[in-house]
């Protein structure tokens, strides 16, 4: 009964942002209409200010968020793979990778979350040794990345082709002499590679099934509502969620995304029994 009759003179500057905190949290996670539309608009709003050394840690709680609808308003007309490529790579940017893409199942994450991902990836491994210094993966992380390579698509499919490119460049460690932990790093990358080129094996023969199998009961993603020329929300765009949700992991949607650092052609390609 006293809490009903507490007269608070003051509030502290960390119980404010404590509760700021909790209604971002609640924004973020886009389980209404309402928070889908906030976190648009804060997305947008992150999108006008840029990507910087001093706010990309909040760039990266965004890219956590599992909506496209967000992910699209960070992004604005921007590269996927570009989009960190102002912010030299450091521990912090890449383990925040990995751990997005344990998160999610096969052929879950949105395409261009992905392709973000695979953009800090292609940048921090350009130089295997020295993206080994920045951050070295667990073989965890590279069963992590090796899961999102969709065996029906092929090896033309950006996506996959960026991917098979990062396992590339680590699997190029084996031999430094480092430590036995880089050599069975770089085994095992060069491991995923051979399996997804050669016809006659499979992903599941070098990574645990169970990070290989699909969720057939994904949530199905909350829409905003549709927008006016003037900006208001009216209703209607909710029935249009199903059929955005069934195209939005399609590598189509990454088409523009860089090649700059994919064009080599992956080891195995053409070769006999490779896949195609």
């Amino acid at each position: 009964m006293e809490e009903l009759f507490e007269k608070k003179q003051s509030w502290e500057r960390g119980e404010i942002a404590h509760i700021e905190y909790n209604l971002l949290k609640g924004i973020l996670g886009v389980r209404t209409t309402e928070s889908v539309e906030a976190a648009m608009t804060y997305a947008r709003y992150l999108n006008s200010v840029g990507i910087t050394n001093s706010n990309y840690p909040v760039f990266l709680k965004l890219l956590g968020v599992r909506n496209h609808w967000v992910i699209d308003a960070l992004l604005g007309t921007r590269d996927p793979f570009l989009f960190m490529s102002s912010i030299q790579p450091n521990y912090f940017i890449v383990a925040s990778c990995f751990s997005y893409l344990s998160r999610y199942h096969t052929g879950e994450i949105y395409s261009k979350t992905l392709g973000i991902i695979l953009g800090v990836f292609q940048a921090t491994y350009s130089n295997p040794l020295d993206g080994y210094k920045i951050y070295p993966p667990a073989i965890s992380d590279i069963n992590s990345l090796g899961k999102h390579l969709i065996e029906e698509k092929g090896q033309d499919d950006l996506l996959n082709r960026s991917i098979l490119d990062i396992l590339d460049k680590v699997s190029a460690l084996e031999g430094q002499g480092v430590d036995e932990d880089m050599e069975d790093l770089a085994v095992h990358a060069h491991n995923i590679r051979n399996n997804f080129f050669d016809v006659t094996k499979r992903l599941v023969d070098v990574i645990p099934a169970v990070l290989l199998a699909t969720e057939p009961n994904v949530d199905t993603e909350i829409a905003p509502r549709k927008q006016t020329k003037h900006g208001s929300a009216v209703p209607g765009a909710e029935e249009e969620s199903a059929a955005s949700n069934g195209a939005k992991n399609g590598s189509g949607e990454a088409k523009n995304a860089s090649t700059k650092a994919t064009g080599r052609k992956p080891v195995g390609a053409g070769a006999p029994g490779a896949r195609r």
